[in-house]
């Protein structure tokens, strides 16, 4: 099974680094045109120079900066057939007390309202054009507790949202599925386990196969999901964590990660 996008054009929020940017190489190699969007500029133009695609400036907040990226993206390279909403921020782990109001609304304002004001910019075209693909990203850590208190909550919305979405655009020839990785090795998880936020040993030990997922492995769910081959998949979100969450069900009996 190859999977062929020649001739499509995507659009990757938070492309300059981690998932987005290794979703961004992997719909390169399977043939698409890349728009990258964040707002690290020297990480956007590493990408652009790696794929030929287009470096979009912008902040996916604020509502101009995101339509003048969307704008610029198709008038170089067509419309949009597939949007993968990857901007985020992780947190710090807190306990409620600790968290700061201003902290919880920026894991929130990125987490959902960035992947909301993706969607809710592109997905209307799509559906006019009667085609698309849209992945949302979120987190195994969607589905249940943490001490992640803003992303957690976060990132479940995000699972309900792409439901919503879903069903909103199916008539319209507009599949919205959604990938929820598990620990992933990224440079911002690197980044809190070097400040000694985060042990990779611990984030290891909770997947069964005994280590971090790769970026690539979510990158590879993400272009199964946009292409014909999930033709009929729409509105579900796709667990990439080799297991953590089906493992938990073992744990009380000395079973699982």
């Amino acid at each position: 099974m190859q999977i062929n996008l020649d001739g499509k054009v995507a659009l990757v929020t938070g492309a300059a680094s981690g998932i987005g940017r290794a979703v961004a190489l992997a719909l390169h190699q399977a043939g698409a045109r890349i728009a990258g969007l964040d707002r690290d500029s020297a990480g956007l133009a590493a990408l652009a120079a790696e794929t030929g695609g287009f470096a979009a400036e912008g902040d996916v907040l604020k509502e101009d900066s995101l339509a003048a990226a969307i704008r610029l993206s198709e008038a170089v390279l067509g419309p949009l057939d597939i949007l993968v909403t990857a901007a985020g921020v992780l947190q710090r782990p807190r306990s409620p007390g600790q968290m700061k109001q201003a902290e919880w609304d920026r894991v929130i304002n990125v987490n959902l309202r960035g992947t909301w004001m993706a969607c809710a910019a592109v997905g209307p075209g799509m559906a006019r054009r009667g085609r698309g693909a849209i992945v949302t990203i979120s987190s195994v850590l969607g589905y249940g507790p943490g001490p992640l208190h803003a992303y957690g909550p976060a990132k479940a919305a995000v699972i309900s949202l792409t439901q919503s979405l879903a069903a909103e655009w199916a008539a319209s020839g507009v599949r919205v599925n959604g990938v929820a990785p598990g620990f992933t090795a990224t440079p911002a998880i690197d980044r809190a386990v070097n400040f000694g936020v985060l042990s990779e040993a611990n984030l290891s030990e909770s997947n069964p196969q005994g280590r971090l997922v790769t970026a690539k492995e979510v990158a590879n769910a993400v272009v199964f999901l946009v292409s014909d081959f999930a033709s009929a998949i729409n509105g579900v979100t796709v667990p990439v964590d080799g297991g953590y969450l089906a493992s938990a069900g073992m744990r009380g009996f000395g079973g699982g990660a």
